[in-house]
Formats: structure tokens, C-alpha cells, sequence
């Protein structure tokens, strides 16, 4: 049986992940699932040993998780324990020295410049087109994530600077700059706003009803519109922000510029989209050295 303790002790780790660092409930939700497999695992979670982790690793990899799950539970779960050590008189933390299971890196996957500037060409001239339209703009212009974007108000938006402020992860501001086709794009936007005269606490993305667009909202909005225009079925808000690090590191080479712009805490969160680049050059490079190609191989005798 459970200790009761067990479940009151991850409800107020939760808490102090939620107001303290301000992660997201989809990343709340993500811990909490990860750290109630503790709680089916052992009674007494501050009782745990290096060797039931592993134990408990060896156990989820055996009922089909893959590298990366077992990975971001193995994070979860030493976060958790240093939470316990700092401020329950937990005598340990159990994951120090258990190393996380190797898997491959998959790379992000990104349009390429010619499908970017086709989904920005939205036909039409409705109130629909124009919203759809200025939220695909500053999606690729400004590589914003979709809680970003879901969350902006209309004072957030400096139209004659080419600006907009961004709450990040860690409830960290950062100010991105929006590309000229995106400030197009949300001056015809606003013009026709339904909740005219606009006030600074109006959100930037609304319904034709007025109310402030989910992030469901807008991912079914950027699948449509992905299907209307025949582009991949795969392109959501996230692919539209690596395509706009790839695509800005491809013309740059500038890492940091990238990671500033992305909000990335680290640079090894950006680092990723190198790999990116360096696949399109290698590419670039094997259609056209000729000393790269490799020659068709044909049956002997021919």
C-alpha cells in the first residue's frame, strides 16, 4: 500500500514547479505522470535506493518506453529527490550517478524556405484569412512557441518598432523582432480586430466571437491551413519554429543570435539545429562536388 505521505509530497513539488519556476501545465502534467510511476513502485519515496532506479528503469524499458521517455523520467525524478533532500531531511538523492539511457537525437523537422513563403500565402481576404495569415507570419518571423503566440496581448505588440515582447519559459520576458510580411500581415489583422477599440490587455488572437484563441485553437488552425495549402500533414506551430532557427542560422551562422532570439536557456538547446545545417550543407555538397557523387553501380557485363 502507498504511504499517504507519497502523493502530498509530488502535489507540493508540483506546486513550487507551477509558481515558483512557472513551467507549463503541459510539462506539470508530463512530471506528475512520471513521478506517480514512483509512487506504484515504492511506499516510502524517500526511502528509494540507487538500485530500485534502476530497477524501475529497467522495468518501463521493458513495457516499450523509449531512450528519451526514460530519460526525461530519470530528469523528473532527480529533480524531484533534490526537492526531498533540500527540504524533507531526505538523506539522499537516489538518481546521483545513475546515467541516463542513451538513444538517438532526432532532428527537428523543418520546412524548407520555398514551403515557408508557400504556407504564409494564404488566399483569401476574410477576417479568418487575415488572423490566420498574421499568426503564421509571426510564427516563422519570430520563432515564437505556441503558448507564446496563445498568450500575446495587443500591448505586447510594438507595430512601429517591429517588436513583441514574449513571455518565456520561467515566466522570463524577452523581446523578439517581427519581420516587415509579418507586420503586414497583423496591420490588416488588427484593422479588422472584432473587439475594436482595442485596449492594451486585448489579446492579439481572438474567434470571430471575440474570445482569446486556445492552443488547440491554433494548432487546428495551422493543420488546416497546412492541408488547404498541400504542404506536409507534419507541420504544426512547433515546426514552424525550427524552421525559422534553421533558416536564420543557415543565412547567419550566428549560434548565440539564435539562442537569444529562441529563448533558450542554454545553448545546448539550440545546438541541435547545427546538426540541421550542417545535413542541408553535407547535401548541398553530395549533389554537387563531383567528386562526392557516388557512381550508379551497374551489373558486370554491361
Amino acid at each position: 500500500m502507498n504511504s499517504p505521505d507519497s502523493p502530498a509530497l509530488i502535489r507540493t513539488y508540483l506546486d513550487q514547479l507551477r509558481f515558483e519556476r512557472g513551467l507549463s501545465p503541459q510539462t506539470i502534467s508530463s512530471y506528475r505522470r512520471d513521478l506517480n510511476s514512483l509512487i506504484d513502485d515504492h511506499a516510502d519515496l524517500t526511502q528509494v535506493t540507487a538500485q530500485q532506479i534502476r530497477r524501475l528503469l529497467g522495468k518501463l524499458h521493458g513495457q516499450g518506453l523509449s531512450g528519451r521517455s526514460l530519460a526525461r523520467s530519470l530528469s523528473a525524478w532527480r529533480g524531484f529527490f533534490d526537492y526531498l533532500v533540500k527540504f524533507h531531511h531526505a538523506a539522499l538523492n537516489p538518481c546521483h550517478g545513475v546515467p541516463p539511457p542513451k538513444s538517438p537525437r532526432s532532428l527537428p523537422h523543418a520546412l524548407s524556405p520555398d514551403q515557408a513563403c508557400k504556407l504564409m500565402n494564404i488566399p483569401g481576404d476574410r477576417m479568418l484569412d487575415e488572423r490566420d495569415r498574421a499568426m503564421l507570419e509571426l510564427f516563422y518571423s519570430s520563432g515564437l512557441r505556441l503558448a507564446e503566440l496563445a498568450h500575446l496581448r495587443i500591448q505586447d505588440l510594438n507595430s512601429s518598432e517591429g517588436l513583441v515582447r514574449v513571455l518565456g519559459k520561467g515566466h522570463k520576458f524577452r523581446i523578439v523582432p517581427v519581420g516587415q510580411k509579418a507586420r503586414e500581415a497583423l496591420t490588416l489583422w488588427l484593422a479588422h480586430h472584432p473587439l475594436h477599440p482595442l485596449k492594451p490587455e486585448t489579446p492579439l488572437f481572438v474567434s470571430i466571437r471575440g474570445s482569446a484563441l486556445s492552443m488547440r485553437a491554433i494548432e487546428a488552425r495551422v493543420t488546416l491551413r497546412t492541408r488547404q495549402l498541400g504542404l506536409d500533414d507534419r507541420v504544426h506551430p512547433h515546426v514552424l519554429r525550427h524552421s525559422f532557427a534553421s533558416h536564420l542560422l543557415q543565412s547567419s551562422g550566428d549560434l548565440r543570435a539564435v539562442q537569444e532570439l529562441l529563448g533558450h536557456a542554454h545553448i545546448t538547446s539550440t545546438q541541435v539545429y547545427t546538426h540541421l545545417d550542417f545535413q542541408h550543407l553535407a547535401q548541398v555538397y553530395d549533389q554537387a562536388h563531383p567528386r562526392a557523387r557516388r557512381r550508379r553501380l551497374t551489373p558486370q557485363g554491361e
